[in-house]
């Protein structure tokens, strides 16, 4: 089988657009790949040195989410990236051959040095996250990494590394593909990109309260003031989450009404919130198992750890000969 490597740094619970966005995927490639999916803990160092204190809770929180919407330890290798040491040591070796200005055209390094101006990004760690994460990548010799089109230039540079090392030493990490992931797009309560930081997030461990309360007021086509004015769905971000959850049917019905203004805001949330408490049931079961059993939680992770650690080390024993170390 090919194999398929995939992390998420550890923010705690998970909401809808994790789901969406990457969750989903990975249920569909443990059933078809040899998967890897890890806690990226050093990777949240990255830009959150100065707080370290929520990294282990948010791990737990984090990885009883995956369990619950479906990831299978006995199909997919779940573990910790700062367990398995090899990784650090790659990206050591793989430091030492990264021209600096590989890692300062990087797009996604521009954009958070304007973004994140609250932190003092002005670190090695920061610049050269892009060297660890392709030894995250290599140290497991995936042939697919899952990104979607915003990542894709990470993997680029991954590939230019590989090619690097392989053409100074010899060759022995095949060059990871690009797996777009077709992500559908959720946004958040207020509009924006559903994120935690924005607090506009609908999380998978959420209520049936929870969710009816936060989807009943969120956003809509701003033109409908009133009850009587007529809309625009492409234009109402609650319409975004019909498309995901709604049957053909019930999107058509709603696009009626809210052209004709034959139906109010709150009506038609309904329609969809409904859906989205159904399809949210059988994760907080799971979840609910997993929560009261947290020793289970961290047994997952040590057996993962542990497989993890044995194909991490056979890639650095090859990497150490070829290096004379």
């Amino acid at each position: 089988m090919q194999i398929i490597v995939s992390g998420m740094r550890p923010t705690g619970r998970l909401h809808l657009g994790h789901f969406h966005g990457a969750l989903q995927n990975w249920l569909r490639l443990q059933q078809e790949y040899q998967c890897y999916f890890f806690v990226a803990d050093w990777h949240a160092l990255t830009t959150d040195y100065a707080t370290p204190q929520g990294i282990q809770q948010n791990t737990l929180e984090m990885v009883i989410d995956w369990l619950s919407i479906g990831l299978d330890p006995a199909k997919a290798v779940i573990f910790r990236q700062s367990q398995v040491k090899e990784h650090a040591e790659l990206h050591l070796i793989y430091s030492m051959i990264t021209p600096v200005p590989w890692l300062e055209r990087n797009p996604t390094y521009k954009e958070q040095i304007k973004e994140l101006t609250g932190k003092d990004l002005s670190t090695y760690g920061f610049l050269g996250y892009p060297v660890l994460q392709a030894a995250d990548i290599t140290i497991y010799k995936a042939n697919k990494v899952p990104v979607g089109v915003d990542q894709a230039p990470h993997v680029e540079l991954t590939r230019e590394i590989v090619r690097r090392f392989n053409q100074l030493y010899q060759p022995i990490f095949p060059e990871p593909e690009v797996l777009l992931t077709e992500a559908q797009k959720v946004p958040g309560l207020d509009g924006r990109k559903m994120s935690k930081s924005y607090g506009n997030a609908v999380f998978l461990s959420d209520t049936p309260q929870q969710i009816d309360q936060k989807l009943s007021r969120m956003t809509t086509d701003p033109a409908r003031v009133r009850r009587s004015d007529p809309g625009e769905p492409e234009k109402c971000p609650a319409f975004q989450l019909h498309k995901v959850y709604c049957t053909p049917e019930e999107i058509e019905q709603v696009s009626v009404g809210c052209r004709t203004a034959g139906i109010g805001c709150l009506e038609c949330k309904k329609v969809m919130i409904k859906h989205v408490i159904e399809d949210l049931a059988p994760f907080r079961e799971k979840r609910a198992h997993y929560q009261d059993k947290p020793d289970e939680v961290a047994a997952i992770l040590t057996s993962g750890n542990d497989v993890a650690a044995q194909a991490a080390a056979a890639t650095m024993t090859e990497v150490r000969g070829t290096l004379g170390l």
